[in-house]
């Protein structure tokens, strides 16, 4: 709490000075403000045009057009500084200084060569993505499923207590308790053995739940800490968040999948009802991706570089063979091309039977809607599990704004009436899908730093779908009849729908 009233305070002065700047031109220019106006009008025409022009999400343009023609000095000014990706310059050029990974060796051409003879369409799209992330697809020698944080966290103590060489953790959300408590346990053990331990959390994501002082402490055991991108003032990356998750010990294992390190994650509180959540564990070669993944953060954030010997890949134990095959890589805002989003539009075009999803947050972009819609009318079997307790009650009801031309299309919607869904996943006629951090929002989607895993053909992919099966017996099924009608519900679905960008 401490740590979120000295935020509040160091962002009150800015929000106190913008007023009076208004105050100040308001009363001393009134005597020009016609011409003012018109002025105004020019330049706020002028901007609309570019942003109609300029190649953007098209829910998140008809946002600011909104903005702008109604105000346009401070809308126009707002976008400059929230809105455009020029703003995150100084993110990008501080992640651009620091001096470039070795290269990933590994020979992708018989991996490819099989793709592309069970499925050349599919194999574009694996293409697609290392093009775009510069991340490749490897072997997937070993990923156990996992569909609770409760069963894995077990997991994750057990091989935390293996480590040798170094332990990597980053994610968005640490709070003390007994999840976080028990890390930090052997995490000080481990660096008082001499293990490399570096941790990294987001700013904003923990601002209310991680301190300064907890940071400190962590130091003060030998374990190295640093927040990502600090919020230190209002500026234009305050929504590039770092929303990644995952634990990487020794090169050997990763974790990851929704799940933070906080007790609701794995049912120790109860916070919205019963806490449902996936993650997995991989094993092998492919486990290099998350050791760059995180390599890459913390030599631009961190205060000593990742030894580039650490990103040696594992060769996988004995003669494991592969179990299809993975590509895991992270999304960035600062990116031209919103990966994951342009990853499920491309899946559910190729879908032919089924589309299945978990997420705790339904506010897509018109071309993934478009997408869900097309695959739904064309006949694929698309299924959607949701939350029935929200953690967010605005961010539910935008969420709902979806449903009504969602489900006249014919996708499937259900409620998850324990409690809270938190997972993140999609599988795509059984045999392609992902499992990662990203939901199907906009933030999610364009604005945050996230990370994903793409499976074919993994037998992970069988136990994802026996989960999503017996979660669903545990929804109760939204229908059009049962989700309300009339004209002041569509005329808040309509307005929720136009500020879903922001949530």
């Amino acid at each position: 709490m401490n740590k979120l009233v000295r935020r509040v305070f160091t962002v009150l002065p800015a929000v106190l000075l913008q007023a009076v700047w208004l105050l100040v031109v308001f009363k001393w220019l009134a005597p020009w403000a016609a011409l003012i106006t018109a002025a105004l009008s020019v330049l706020a025409f002028l901007f609309v045009l570019y942003l109609i022009i300029k190649q953007e999400e098209s829910t998140y343009k008809i946002l600011w057009l909104l903005v702008i023609l109604t105000f346009p000095l401070p809308g126009a000014a707002l976008y400059l500084i929230f809105g455009n990706k020029r703003t995150t310059r100084p993110l990008r050029r501080r992640l651009d200084r620091t001096a470039p990974l070795p290269e990933d060796r590994v020979d992708t051409a018989p991996l490819y060569a099989a793709l592309d003879g069970a499925d050349r369409r599919l194999a574009q799209t694996f293409r697609w993505v290392e093009d775009k992330t510069g991340f490749r697809p490897y072997p997937n020698r070993e990923a156990r499923y996992f569909p609770l944080g409760d069963d894995l966290f077990p997991e994750m103590m057990a091989e935390l207590k293996k480590a040798e060489r170094f332990v990597f953790v980053e994610y968005f959300i640490i709070e003390n308790g007994v999840l976080w408590d028990s890390m930090v346990e052997v995490l000080a053990e481990k660096a008082a053995q001499g293990v490399d331990v570096r941790v990294m959390y987001d700013d904003l994501g923990s601002i209310s739940t991680y301190t300064h002082a907890d940071a400190e402490a962590l130091r003060k055991k030998g374990i190295r800490c640093v927040s990502f991108n600090p919020l230190v003032f209002i500026k234009g990356t305050l929504n590039c968040r770092d929303h990644r998750k995952m634990l990487i010990i020794d090169g050997r294992v990763a974790f990851s999948g929704g799940i933070n390190l906080a007790d609701e994650y794995i049912n120790q509180v109860e916070k919205f009802g019963h806490w449902k959540d996936i993650g997995f564990k991989l094993t092998g070669e492919a486990v290099g991706n998350y050791t760059r993944m995180f390599a890459q953060f913390w030599n631009a954030f961190g205060d000593e570089r990742v030894p580039d010997h650490y990103l040696d890949p594992q060769p996988p134990a004995g003669e494991a063979r592969a179990d299809g095959c993975i590509l895991s890589f992270y999304d960035s805002p600062l990116r031209e091309d919103a990966v994951s989003n342009e990853l499920y539009i491309d899946l559910l075009s190729q879908a032919k039977e089924t589309a299945w999803f978990f997420t705790p947050y339904l506010m897509p972009g018109n071309a993934l809607l478009d997408a869900f819609l097309r695959a739904a009318r064309r006949g694929v079997d698309i299924r959607i599990i949701m939350p029935g307790v929200p953690d967010k009650a605005l961010v539910y009801r935008m969420s709902r704004s979806f449903y009504p031309v969602l489900l006249e299309a014919g996708v499937k919607i259900y409620e998850y009436t324990p409690g809270f869904v938190h997972a993140k996943a999609s599988l795509i006629d059984g045999v392609v899908g992902t499992v990662g951090t990203v939901n199907l929002d906009y933030r999610s989607l364009f604005l945050h730093f996230e990370n994903n895993s793409l499976f074919y053909r993994a037998s992970l992919l069988d136990d994802l779908r026996a989960d999503f099966l017996a979660t669903q017996e545990k929804c109760v099924e939204r229908t059009v009849e049962n989700i309300g009608s009339g004209f002041w519900k569509w005329l808040v679905d309509g307005v929720l729908r136009i500020f879903a960008p922001l949530c």
